[in-house]
């Protein structure tokens, strides 16, 4: 399977790049500047024909589009997109205190980016054998469970999960499956290091999900990495 993983140089993002190559996927990895993607780099010296790095700032529409290119001249199709590219800004600040350009920065990157990499790359999706979007979301995008704070992180995740589901909606008679997909608390740079999941366990479970190889009974694309149904 050919398989786009956005956000692909840390984190979650390099777990699911590493699953996906141990399951003998070729991963086309995007990243916002390929000369700092130090970790990928040394993936590629073992997974050297399966790894293709690809230059992509999701906030920036002209990137997606060049990436796009990019990634048309190495294959005719796509089986998976996971859109992971993240950020997490002005968490812990009262509205008053909100810095809204990094409200707008946040909701660029983890809303609007999104939407921008499946608009233009959903051609390819269209051409994949069984193909699946995932779209990383959080808890924290639930109206009920969020924070009291963490205004831009959660309001862009809840929208992200709206956009899943108008996307579910569209592509419904294609056999494209849509989901949107709360990772868990994760050590990573985002999650800290209290965090109870390795990264590793959840880039499993999404993998399984993308291969199908799990039964999701949710009447919303909503759902854990386990593939368990998420509150709104």
């Amino acid at each position: 399977m050919d398989i786009l993983i956005t956000g692909a140089n840390r984190g979650l993002g390099y777990s699911l790049t590493l699953e996906g190559l141990r399951r003998g996927h070729i991963i086309h990895a995007a990243v916002r500047n390929v000369d700092e993607a130090g970790p990928l780099k040394q993936l590629a010296e073992t997974f050297s024909h399966n790894l293709l790095l690809t230059e992509m700032d999701v906030s920036k529409e002209q990137s997606v589009i060049k990436a796009l290119h990019q990634t048309k001249q190495r294959t005719a199709s796509l089986d998976g997109i996971i859109n992971n590219a993240a950020v997490m800004e002005e968490s812990t600040k009262y509205l008053e205190d909100l810095d809204m350009d990094l409200v707008r920065w946040t909701f660029e990157v983890n809303t609007f980016g999104p939407m921008q990499v499946v608009k233009h790359f959903l051609p390819l999706i269209y051409k994949g054998t069984t193909p699946s979007i995932i779209n990383i979301s959080s808890e924290a995008g639930t109206i009920l469970n969020a924070f009291s704070t963490n205004y831009p992180y959660s309001m862009s995740k809840t929208a992200l999960n709206m956009f899943s589901e108008r996307l579910r909606a569209y592509v419904k008679d294609k056999d494209i499956i849509v989901y949107a997909v709360h990772p868990g608390w994760m050590k990573t740079d985002m999650g800290g290091e209290e965090a109870p999941l390795d990264p590793n366990e959840t880039a499993s479970g999404i993998f399984d999900l993308l291969e199908r190889k799990v039964t999701v009974n949710s009447k919303i694309s909503f759902i854990d990495f386990r593939g368990r149904p998420m509150p709104l």
